[in-house]
């Protein structure tokens, strides 16, 4: 497919329309690489075009990311200045629609100490949660990609530049549904009105609990909490009622799981690319509830620094149901991005629970949801564990398995 104008002003507007679904007088914050200033030159347009009232741009650039890590103090990183508070707490306040593109380079911190990366992620974390928390259920948000040559040449490095790209770009405008001459819009009702049932299906099992197995040697078993819901692709601004796609593109049911109430060991099936750097072929597992032990074959003292970011970061926040047939994975290569990979199979994530799968979620305070058993971290890492003979079984409360998931897809 040749990229054309058309093309990148159609998926503009499908991440502004659909996926963020901008209203009129909203304030955007857009977070993009600078690399791509023309691509956020189409998003601020297509923002304003749907009646925003002020666009702000938030640039990125992997190499400043790295110059940074590489050279700065850990404790100057690790600090939040008082300006940038301000702007957390102002975004608390506006309650802005954030749209985020990823585009960064997979590699971008390889050879950076992860007792650094993990550090400053930590200390900056806690001083924007309580404002990130402040604002859920209250905004709405999208994050999308648009592919750099750096990305493309991790997924593609037997191709050259130009190539890398053009698959790449393939790759990502068809697992968001937009094509030559299409109604993206259309297709993406289509595909969240199947998720949806899905979901609709899944609650109306009242499962207590979901087992899992694969020959590759997950045997797993989580409890879900009583009442909390399946949910799927879209979302819902409570202050509002405006619709939206958290992300673009999407393929699971998910729900957050009981805190600390799980069994077992999970087996990764992709390799996992967390503070740009990749954890690879890696295992966790589980006893009581907690992550007592994990292997990889590379990042292991990563992976280890990500279990222990916080004394909650070594529970379930999520498990999210995938076929294998999605089209991420129908792609046939690994994108070394969450956004697309964990869009691909089944995973589960360490970390934060999302309260609005409880009742009235949107109106409960964090320690609210924690006691009704939402996970609650400074970390939400997905990583993947679907397989081609993975089954998954939903318990009810009588002890009777009901079939969910064989052989990667549903049953």
């Amino acid at each position: 497919m040749k990229l054309t104008e058309q093309l990148l002003t159609s998926y503009a507007r499908l991440i502004v329309r659909t996926g963020a679904n901008v209203q009129p007088g909203q304030v955007v914050e857009l977070t993009i690489s600078v690399e791509q200033h023309e691509f956020a030159a189409m998003v601020m347009e297509e923002c304003y075009l749907a009646g925003a009232k002020k666009v702000n741009v938030n640039w990125t650039c992997d190499a400043q990311s790295r110059l940074n890590f590489r050279y700065a103090d850990q404790k100057v990183l690790s600090k939040t200045l008082p300006w940038e508070e301000a702007k957390l707490r102002q975004m608390a306040e506006d309650l802005p629609c954030r749209i985020y593109i990823v585009s960064e380079d997979p590699d971008a911190m390889a050879g950076i100490a992860p007792e650094k990366l993990s550090a400053v992620s930590a200390a900056r974390s806690k001083v924007a949660k309580p404002y990130r928390d402040s604002i859920d259920g209250k905004h709405q948000w999208v994050i999308a990609a648009y592919p750099s040559l750096k990305w493309a040449k991790k997924c593609f490095p037997e191709l050259d530049d130009q190539q890398a790209l053009e698959r790449l770009w393939d790759a990502v405008l068809r697992t968001v549904r937009v094509s030559q001459g299409n109604d993206p819009v259309a297709e993406w009702k289509a595909h969240t009105d199947f998720i949806t049932a899905k979901a609709a299906w899944l609650n109306q099992q009242q499962f207590t609990s979901m087992r899992y197995k694969s020959s590759n040697g997950t045997d797993f078993t989580v409890d879900l909490i009583p009442g909390a819901r399946w949910e799927g692709a879209g979302a819902v601004n409570h202050l509002n009622g405006a619709c939206y796609i958290p992300n673009m593109p999407t393929e699971e049911i998910f729900t957050s799981p009981m805190a600390g109430k799980c069994e077992g060991t999970l087996v990764s099936t992709k390799p996992l690319s967390w503070n740009s750097q990749l954890i690879e072929n890696f295992s966790i597992t589980f006893e009581g509830g907690k992550a007592v032990s994990c292997q990889a074959q590379r990042g292991q003292e990563l992976l280890e620094k990500m279990i222990h970011m916080d004394e909650c970061a070594c529970m379930l926040g999520e498990v999210a149901l995938v076929p294998k047939e999605s089209p991420v994975n129908q792609c046939g290569f690994l994108f070394y991005e969450t956004l697309f990979d964990e869009n691909a199979c089944c995973h589960c994530a360490l970390g934060a629970g999302f309260k609005e799968v409880l009742p009235g979620g949107e109106e409960l305070s964090t320690e609210q949801a924690k006691a009704q058993g939402i996970n609650d971290s400074i970390i939400h890492v997905d990583f993947m564990v679907g397989s081609d003979d993975l089954s998954i079984d939903g318990i009810r409360p009588d002890g009777t398995a009901v079939a969910v998931f064989r052989n990667g897809t549903w049953a």
